[in-house]
């Protein structure tokens, strides 16, 4: 029986080294791979280019990494609640690519599926296609994307098998589903880890095919980025 249980994140993440290349699962701070993260920080990792819907909030999330400058660049499609990453990318500190979310996933599911590139319609016209080959399809034009190359795909589901099967829950499915085999090595932390055989086929998103290494996260936050109450009648 193929087993690809580590006992933590320190063994997950052992051999992510500087200026590699990581896709980052999660949208906002929904879904986001909470345990790798804080590893990542700890072993203080540097010059990294991180590929992520966009990079958390200040002091959580991806932002922790921002504020310890452990990022060169962020392709991400938007900067969202973090005050960091907009000072830094408009300081100059940070190199940013800001790509359509729509492309932006679909970079990820070509690179899960082997498929070098792809045209999109999206961004033509615009500075998203600048430098990029362009092409007519039925009149309507459409700008040529090359799926990412990652070193790690990081992603984080609500539950997994020893095998690395995948189930994710409600939003928190996001980016994860299409990065997890996006990258040569795809980690991931899940919140329950049963033995192989006790998932249901049928409620499967992710075959362990396309993840290397899976473990069981603790102490989650799940922090909500903006919270909206309905004021009391």
């Amino acid at each position: 029986m193929i087993n690809k249980k580590v006992a933590n994140a320190q063994e997950a993440l052992k051999d992510v080294q500087d200026n590699q290349t990581i896709m980052v699962g999660g949208f906002g701070l929904s879904g986001i791979p909470e345990n790798s993260i804080s590893e990542l920080v700890r072993r203080n990792v540097t010059g990294l280019t991180c590929i992520s819907n966009n990079a958390g909030v200040d002091d959580f999330g991806l932002g922790l990494l921002l504020q310890k400058k452990q990022v060169k660049k962020m392709i991400a499609s938007y900067v969202g609640e973090n005050a960091e990453f907009e000072r830094q990318m408009l300081s100059g500190e940070l190199d940013v690519e800001l790509t359509p979310q729509g492309t932006l996933a679909e970079k990820c599911r070509a690179a899960q599926a082997g498929i070098p590139a792809f045209y999109t319609p999206a961004g033509y016209g615009t500075e998203v296609a600048e430098g990029k080959e362009t092409r007519e399809y039925n009149g309507k034009m459409y700008v040529l994307e090359e799926a990412f190359k990652a070193d790690f795909a990081i992603v984080k589901a609500w539950k997994g098998d020893e095998a690395g099967n995948l189930i994710f829950r409600g939003t928190a499915r996001n980016f994860n589903a299409c990065m997890a085999g996006a990258g040569k090595i795809t980690i991931a932390e899940v919140e329950e880890l049963v033995p192989a055989g006790e998932l249901d086929p049928n409620q499967i998103h992710i075959p362990g095919i396309y993840v290397k290494r899976i473990f069981q996260g603790t102490n989650y936050e799940k922090r909500i980025e903006q919270r909206t109450v309905r004021k009391r009648d």
